[in-house]
């Protein structure tokens, strides 16, 4: 590093009206320890280390002894054969419920489908981008990964890796630059073969311990209640980023946020929670 001060200066002595000489007030920073001046390198999401048998690990909850920490996380639904419903006007975004956590100044994880990213490109891009959020994966087209799943279609076992993969790609299409590797199973149902089907993806399931009732809800109060009455310290509840199944979502939301504030709870995204949990990776 030294002798390439040296040279950098001498340089510089030859040809001071050189352009390139105009760097040479920059080069006794390169003479500091790396620890002063390199940027930190990104820091790796926190996953959970694999389950029994390999299978691909599940998240519910964070630690209850970490402080009163809760993480919300918006299901941002749509399933692969609605384009139909979306053309003739019908609305599976929530705009209006973006922009009330950035006004609160809620930090929150997205799980988008990547059918809702190919859907609403822009939207994905500017979630994806804010600090604020974290998108993480639904699944590509909303399809159940076991049988009996509310009365979703199914995706096969041999489908389902390629199903999330395929929403990864369609993050990445609509300008999502660092989507997260959890992946929350459709509906929430899931079974060992489901889990096994995925371990080769590299994801940390994630599931909840408080369900807030926003799906098809039409009493914002009763939704606030719900969840203000489940939650716990280290606490995933899951709601809804999609204005036709979960009209509530955004009033209800504007009652919750101050009142756990008020109840000393500090808003984190997953991968927060994640990372406080023993046998993270």
């Amino acid at each position: 590093m030294i002798i390439r001060v040296r040279q950098v200066a001498a340089a510089c002595a030859l040809g001071a009206a050189l352009t390139a000489c105009t760097a040479a007030p920059e080069a006794p920073r390169a003479a500091r320890p790396a620890s002063s001046s390199a940027p930190a390198a990104p820091s790796r999401p926190p996953t959970l280390a694999p389950g029994p048998a390999g299978l691909t690990p599940v998240f519910k909850n964070g630690p209850r002894t970490h402080g009163k920490t809760v993480a919300l996380t918006f299901d941002a639904d749509m399933t692969a054969d609605q384009g139909p419903r979306a053309a003739a006007g019908e609305r599976f975004d929530n705009p209006r419920l973006i922009a009330a956590l950035r006004t609160l100044k809620v930090p929150a994880t997205v799980f988008m489908t990547g059918r809702w990213a190919e859907e609403y490109p822009t939207q994905a891009r500017s979630i994806g981008r804010d600090p604020l959020f974290e998108v993480a994966n639904h699944s590509y087209s909303h399809y159940a990964f076991t049988g009996d799943c509310y009365a979703l279609p199914t995706v096969s076992q041999d489908r389902m890796r390629a199903d999330v993969e395929h929403a990864y790609a369609a993050f990445r299409k609509a300008g999502v630059p660092d989507a997260r590797p959890y992946f929350r199973f459709p509906g929430g149902c899931y079974d060992r073969e489901a889990l096994k089907a995925l371990t080769p993806a590299g994801v940390t399931a994630v599931q909840w311990d408080v369900v807030s009732g926003d799906a098809f809800a039409t009493d914002a109060d009763a939704v606030a209640r719900q969840v203000l009455d489940g939650v716990r310290p280290g606490s995933v509840v899951v709601m809804h980023c999609t204005r036709s199944a979960a009209p509530t979502t955004e009033r209800a939301v504007r009652t919750i946020v101050p009142e756990l504030r008020a109840r000393g709870y500090r808003f984190v995204k997953v991968s927060e929670l994640i990372g406080t949990t023993s046998g993270r990776r």
